[in-house]
């Protein structure tokens, strides 16, 4: 059996969906970039005879199995109590754990409840596994050889503090860490998957980097994954591959890794003291949102109209009433008086706006649900762009597909006015 890691997650409410296991990707992203070999996660609900099966399952085709939730006081967190009770280890209770929640109460100014001490509770031989923020430690445990369990607590904070602080040294110093992953994510957009797959097939066969589509959102992303002995030589096995198809991509590649397209347009606006404002009707300040989630686009997003009746598109964006008699809201003309006019009236550098049909209602034969106008005004431009989004999609697809639309034009009218 290969020397591989499976992560079992514990709570209901993954179950339920009530939140959502972003444990199991920072693990999965943490394992890929140790070069330990991951097969297989499981999400299991607070019921001792459920993990117990799938604990049995996952002995029998992993080495190292990762936990996380169930550790807190409550009768419901049941992890510790049912990994002891099936490899048939007592439990024992670790003063050290009890002096620590003693102190972490202590400091709180918070008298410390008796149903914490279940927390203080190990199976006989496990190492603590120590939570640096949290009330809940872990354990390291060899129950049987060839086999590492870890079990960590739901709370994301704390699990990745702990993962960091005990668990990597603890895998470096056991020899689990042989090789480093290294991932380089392309970011696309305005490029079917399909049409990109197919300028770029030719890297699908490649063994080390490997190159791997996917998409999600709108959005197309190829994934560029090398192995080696150090990430700096992993990275040197990507560049190489990285230059060659942003190449080919030409200006379809937005980004990398954690760039989006409203990050990237902050950074031409940033790099060339320029300032933004947006005019938005359907997408309802969506475009907004966008732009202020990146951390300093104050310096160069100065607001934006959300014009959705067409007295706001007047008297807010000098739309004319000629215009909107003629072409009506929906048309390339409203588009562009709506980006110059916030232009104008805000006094920014550029001005983009969005119109357009979201649905369910409101479509014609004309005018059918998902036709979206775009507009731009800049310095030495106005113009517009339509498109049309697939409509049974629904209503907030075709709005995040606008907003992100949007700003992907006025990206590309700064990479060629750049050029």
């Amino acid at each position: 059996m290969t020397q591989s890691a499976e992560v079992i997650c514990v709570g209901t409410e993954l179950l339920l969906g009530e939140i959502l296991n972003t444990n199991a990707q920072f693990l999965a992203q943490q394992l890929a970039q140790l070069g330990i070999p991951h097969y297989y996660q499981t999400v299991v609900g607070d019921n001792p005879q459920r993990l117990q099966k799938v604990l049995s399952l996952a002995c029998e085709r992993s080495r190292l199995l990762i936990f996380t939730g169930g550790l807190g006081p409550t009768p419901d967190d049941l992890t510790t109590e049912a990994i002891a009770g099936f490899f048939d280890v007592p439990l024992a209770e670790r003063p050290e754990i009890i002096e620590s929640l003693d102190q972490k109460y202590a400091h709180r100014r918070q008298a410390m409840a008796a149903s914490n001490r279940k927390q203080a509770l190990l199976p006989v031989g496990a190492q603590i596994l120590p939570n640096p923020i949290g009330s809940a430690p872990g354990l390291i445990w060899t129950p049987r050889p060839g086999l590492t369990l870890m079990t960590f607590p739901g709370v994301p904070k704390e699990m990745q503090a702990m993962w960091h602080e005990t668990a990597v040294p603890y895998l470096n110093a056991e020899g689990w860490v042989t090789s480093t992953l290294v991932s380089r994510i392309l970011r696309h957009w305005g490029i079917p998957e399909s049409s990109l797959a197919e300028k770029v097939q030719d890297f699908f066969a490649l063994d080390n980097p490997t190159v791997a589509p996917y998409a999600g959102k709108g959005e197309v992303r190829l994934r560029i994954t090398a192995s080696a002995d150090s990430a700096e030589v992993a990275h040197a096995l990507i560049a190489p591959v990285q230059a060659q198809i942003e190449a080919i991509a030409g200006d379809d590649c937005f980004g990398a890794d954690e760039d989006t397209l409203a990050s990237v347009v902050g950074r031409y606006l940033e790099r060339e003291g320029h300032t933004l404002s947006v005019a938005e009707s359907c997408t309802g300040g969506g475009i907004g949102q966008q732009l202020t989630q990146v951390p300093g686009s104050s310096t160069y997003f100065k607001g934006g109209v959300i014009a959705y009746d067409n007295e706001v598109k007047q008297s807010m964006l000098s739309v004319t009433a000629d215009a909107l008699r003629q072409h009506g809201a929906v048309s390339a003309v409203v588009a562009e008086q709506m980006a110059l006019g916030v232009k104008q009236r805000l006094n920014t550098t550029w001005g983009l706006s969005v119109t357009g049909i979201a649905g369910p209602d409101g479509g014609t034969s004309a005018k059918p649900v998902g036709l979206v106008y775009i507009g731009i005004a800049g310095p030495d431009v106005v113009r517009s762009y339509s498109h049309q989004f697939a409509a049974y999609r629904g209503r907030d697809w075709i709005r995040w597909l606008s907003a992100c639309t949007a700003l992907d034009h006025l990206r590309r009218q700064y990479s060629t006015s750049l050029v």
